[in-house]
């Protein structure tokens, strides 16, 4: 959202910059660690825990310093005076904490439901900040950003954003500056606009970009360069036909700086993005190495940390050559009934221990490398190009290593998969099961403790097909989405359907002609016994005889005088029937 003041943006944009300011944007966390350390926070500890946590965190925010690091364990002591009880070695760079800590204040605050007549100081509202500062309301949503301290708290049963009179003595210490910078933002009057907006006219007319503008301008009118860029945004916006940018664009959103970046890794030249999106070569560079910075911290460099990693002098045993078996393998026959795609497969050679032991080793090592290295992009301040081609450089050869551990071991998922299959399976479903399970139990293998891979891969595979087969079927049972199924499931071998169908119909009619040859007791025996009735299930003798009253064995008579007479019947008719003696 592009950012407009008070003293120069309409009654309609002001109102906009109120209702941002009373309510809270979302904003995402930007270490998973501090993330995981609110979530527990919020749910588990007390309100007054709450409250004491939100001070300690405001403490710790005065504190950080923006040219170091710190340790997960000291901020999350900091915060809650209790140590984790498994350590880590991850470290939050001091950007990405001052930003997750002042989240932390607020959420914190939040799931207190905290009333301001609880607080033992006076409680401020966006509102009366700007009233007390003479700033727009936005000037004070951008102080939050800066540093200045907020909580979410009840203002007369409504859940708004305040800030204690402690923090914002704090900030105003720290900031006298940007206080001061803020009140001259907010006091541009109409004369000094005018200026501006002639000036620029003049400087474009002459061949000065935006940022030559806004540098120019800023130097001369003694303003800071965001109020001689909003104001500029501003007139344009209000006077399109007298623009002074008419092809200036706005703020470029997540999804224009990812197209900037696919062109560019497809071919584009910074001077066509330049042109295609109205910006300076610096801006799309900067955009670029952004854009970068994200693909590179989204790399998945999970691995299995080993102390042995720490000794650099290794780093050559690490990264070299796989080692040669000491005799050729032997020719592995290809089980039957294969396809060609999978028989394959067995051409591939099978690992020795000491092979399998190195390239575990290396492709850890490799994502141990790259992980350090992204590690140390926040804290570079040279150039982080070659920083991030390292990193990727190190990846491709992780992902190199990771192919061939398992395409080594394929083979192991056909074995696995043919002892598992059924009739009614699909072999190739489960292989393709099989290999997701060995992608990960690649991932997961700890070649430290001198297990073979195979047996830990073909308890991960088996174990998969425990949980995922039985599932399967029941889901494939319950719910069938098409009556394509039905008939693969069972093919209808009746050579002429129709005419089945007609016979069946005709057998039931003269069962119910020789039927009636029998008294009302012998039907209503006959038609129990063999299940006759729709619905109806064949009952036992005394079940029988315990509807009509008598005993098991008077029915076993009855019914054995009613079958000679159907038999009887069934001859005079010429019907071919079956009947139990």
């Amino acid at each position: 959202m592009v950012e407009r003041s008070a003293g120069v943006a309409g009654k309609e944009w002001s109102t906009a910059v109120q209702t941002l300011g009373e309510t809270e944007m979302h904003e995402d966390y930007r270490d998973e660690k501090i993330k995981e350390l609110r979530d527990q926070l919020t749910r588990f500890a007390p309100k007054a825990k709450k409250v004491e946590q939100a001070a300690l965190a405001e403490k710790l925010y005065g504190e950080i310093e923006s040219d170091r690091s710190y340790a997960f364990d000291y901020c999350c002591f900091r915060v809650t005076n209790y140590r984790p009880e498994s350590p880590s070695r991850h470290s939050i760079a001091a950007a990405d904490l001052k930003h997750d800590v002042r989240l932390l204040i607020e959420d914190l605050s939040d799931s207190a439901d905290i009333v301001i007549n609880e607080f033992m100081e006076p409680v401020h509202t966006v509102d009366e900040l700007s009233k007390m500062f003479n700033v727009s309301t936005k000037t004070i949503s951008r102080w939050r950003d800066a540093g200045l301290v907020s909580r979410r708290m009840l203002f007369g049963g409504r859940k708004r954003v305040g800030f204690l009179h402690s923090s914002v003595e704090q900030f105003v210490s720290n900031n006298r500056d940007k206080i001061k910078r803020g009140e001259r933002f907010s006091q541009l009057s109409e004369d000094e606009k005018s200026e501006m907006i002639e000036r620029a006219r003049q400087l474009v007319e002459g061949g000065a970009s935006l940022s030559e503008v806004t540098r120019q301008l800023s130097e001369h009118m003694k303003r800071s360069p965001e109020t001689i860029r909003y104001t500029l945004k501003n007139f344009d916006a209000d006077h399109q036909s007298l623009a002074i940018f008419p092809n200036h664009r706005g703020a470029l959103t997540g999804d224009d700086k990812r197209s900037i970046f696919k062109l560019y890794t497809h071919g584009a030249t910074v001077a066509q993005l330049c042109k295609r999106f109205k910006r300076t070569r610096t801006s799309i560079q900067r955009i670029l190495l952004d854009m970068r910075l994200e693909q590179v911290g989204e790399l998945p460099l999970d691995y299995i940390y080993n102390e042995d990693f720490e000794s650099v002098d290794r780093e050559a045993e690490y990264l070299g050559p796989v080692p040669q078996p000491a005799t050729a393998p032997r020719k592995v026959r290809v089980p039957a009934g294969l396809p060609s795609y999978l028989a394959a497969l067995y051409d591939v050679a099978l690992l020795t221990r000491e092979q399998e032991y190195h390239l575990f080793r290396k492709m850890s090592y490799l994502k141990h490398s790259a992980s350090r290295l992204r590690e140390s992009l926040h804290e570079s301040e040279g150039s982080k190009t070659a920083i991030m081609d390292r990193i990727d450089d190190l990846y491709e050869a992780a992902v190199l290593v990771k192919n061939r551990i398992v395409q080594s071991n394929l083979r192991l998922v056909v074995s696995i998969a043919k002892r598992h299959v059924a009739s009614t399976d699909d072999f190739f479903s489960l292989v393709s099961d099989g290999n997701m399970s060995l992608i990960r139990a690649v991932e997961k293998f700890d070649y430290s403790r001198g297990n073979k891979f195979s047996t830990y891969a073909s308890w991960a595979i088996m174990k998969n097909f425990a949980r995922t087969i039985p599932s399967e079927f029941k889901h494939r049972d319950r719910f069938r989405t098409t009556t394509e199924e039905l008939f693969v499931a069972c093919q209808d071998e009746r050579l002429d359907p129709y005419v089945e169908e007609t016979v069946q119909r005709s057998r039931q009619r003269e069962l119910s002609k020789i039927l009636n040859r029998l008294d009302e007791r012998e039907q209503k025996i006959i038609t129990a016994r063999f299940g006759l009735g729709r619905g109806k299930e064949p009952l036992t003798l005394k079940q029988v005889g315990e509807e009509l009253g008598v005993t098991k064995e008077r029915i076993r008579q009855l019914e054995a005088r009613a079958l000679s007479k159907l038999r009887d019947a069934a001859d005079e008719a010429n019907i071919d029937v079956e009947l139990g003696s």
